[in-house]
């Protein structure tokens, strides 16, 4: 007798191929047969719902949240599993104790707690609070050079260099999966390119990943993305860009451009991928998208408020609104927020993106899903925090037609699983990490919106993760079945 079996479902196993009706049967952790079940000591009857391989948030900014919201509740109810933290260059580690480790990153990190230095002592400090998903880190420039440099805006000397080097090797080594940059971001922005290829490379050995967060994604979309190429070239590493856009209603269009030359980089022999959230808003640090000498007044036309800890009460509105309400510009609401006292932390939503783009990232076949919520809860975050897997299957595969419902499944999947070195996950196949979700094709949607951004979504029906039920009819079990993934190696703690 097996711990679970599943039955009466419509299996799409993460390949892309066809779907197919069979029974699924789990015991200790893994997927034991795919066909025909005996009994279990829990049965669940799929109705002939579709059964998928638990998906994989590839661009996510957990590592905090793995602290402050262990249940992970808005990642499990879309049915994610596993989750990709430390992008943008921003990570948990390294980190020293004595120092504040989230204020490079705005706030992107918080939520950190314990006095760990590196990889493995934030993996065991993680562990202790039995995490509902599993999680794969990148280890994020930013981080490293801050941690190094302070906010200097200067190249680094040789000394410092070794340094960075050697805390990228120190995480890959424990198993992170690559090197992550945001050259947007302070104090990455300060970097020029060989500084961060002498980074990259110490990825090369352990052939691991380049992610980025390009320098520019607006204006200058496409040099950020030759930049990012040859960052992969003389690095000879697996080059990942996220959340692929054209920002700016002058730039929108490009990104047709950014992926011919993608394709031609594939062509020439290059390993390249790309993640994208369905949405036409972005989020992120606020400070960092505006000259407080030169207000962008466009820009921040386009500014709703997602956290601020100076004006709790601007949050979930736009800033023209406020703007219109105290007789000011929307350029002044936005420099008002920025030099107030921990105005530096704002967390804003801008919309910037054309639908079609987002529909022309969707539609090519190496690009994968990736929600990058900011996981502050305590204002009215991005809707992408609680919706972008089931917005995928139900906008954009049901009723856009996008693409189709098994290739959807295989990029939120089995593709994301191989380029992250998520070994034995991504697939329902015997011997793999039973990490499943159970969802209604015709049901599944986001219901979380910009006005009401903390909802869970509909046509969730359960989710498996390492063979235990977290999440069974919109019930959230406490399961705690959740693991710290290594690179290529087995979980942390398992030898």
């Amino acid at each position: 007798m097996v711990d679970l079996v599943i039955r009466n479902v419509k299996v799409l196993d993460g390949s892309g191929t066809d779907a197919f009706e069979a029974d699924v049967e789990v015991d200790d952790g893994r997927i034991r047969s795919v066909g025909t079940a005996g009994s279990a000591d829990q049965e669940i009857d799929g109705q002939g719902a579709c059964l998928a391989p638990g998906f994989i948030d590839t661009h996510a900014h957990d590592d905090g949240a793995f602290f402050r919201h262990p249940g992970m509740q808005f990642k499990l109810a879309q049915g994610v599993t596993t989750v990709v933290s430390g992008n943008c260059g921003f990570s948990a580690i390294p980190q020293d104790p004595d120092r504040d480790s989230v204020a490079a990153s705005g706030g992107i990190l918080a939520g950190l707690e314990g006095d760990f230095k590196d990889l493995n002592g934030y993996f065991g400090a993680a562990m202790e609070l039995n995490p509902a998903i599993n999680n794969m880190m990148l280890v994020g420039h930013n981080t490293v050079r801050a941690l190094t440099m302070g906010m200097d805006q200067r190249e680094p000397t040789p000394d410092e260099l070794g340094v960075m080097r050697g805390h990228v090797e120190r995480a890959l080594e424990q198993g992170a999966c690559g090197f992550s940059t945001g050259l947007i971001y302070r104090p990455g922005r300060w970097s020029d390119t060989q500084e961060v290829v002498a980074l990259a490379k110490v990825a090369q050995p352990y052939d691991a990943l380049y992610t980025t967060h390009m320098r520019n994604e607006g204006d200058k979309l496409l040099e950020a993305v030759e930049e990012t190429l040859q960052i992969g070239l003389e690095s000879d590493v697996h080059v990942h860009i996220s959340h692929h856009k054209s920002a700016g209603r002058a730039n929108w269009g490009k990104v047709k451009n950014s992926l011919a030359r993608v394709d031609a980089a594939l062509a020439a022999g290059q390993r390249v991928t790309l993640d994208v959230y369905p949405y036409t808003a972005g989020s992120g640090r606020m400070i960092e998208y505006f000259n407080l000498d030169h207000i962008n007044e466009e820009l921040a036309e386009v500014i709703r408020i997602a956290s601020c800890s100076a004006f709790r009460e601007y949050e979930g509105r736009m800033v023209v609104d406020i703007a219109e309400e105290q007789g000011l510009s929307a350029g002044e609401v936005v420099k008002d927020i920025l030099t107030a006292p921990r105005g530096d932390r704002t967390i804003c939503i801008q919309f910037i993106i054309d639908e079609a783009d987002v529909e022309t990232n969707l539609a090519h076949e190496v690009m994968m899903v990736g929600s990058d919520g900011i996981p502050d809860l305590r204002g009215s975050p991005h809707p992408r925090l609680f919706g972008t897997f089931p917005r995928v299957l139900g906008r954009y595969v049901r009723e856009r037609g996008t693409l189709g419902l098994e290739e959807a499944v295989r990029r939120m999947t089995s593709l994301s699983a191989e380029t992250f070195g998520l070994v034995e996950r991504g697939r329902i196949k015997e011997g793999y990490w039973a990490d499943l979700v159970l969802f209604d094709p015709a049901t599944i949607i986001d219901t979380a919106t910009y006005d009401d951004p903390k909802r869970e979504p509909d046509g969730i029906r359960m989710v498996v993760v390492n063979g235990k039920v977290a999440y069974h009819q919109g019930a959230h079990t406490g399961a705690g079945s959740g693991k710290m993934l290594r690179y290529r190696r087995s979980p942390f703690g398992s030898g």
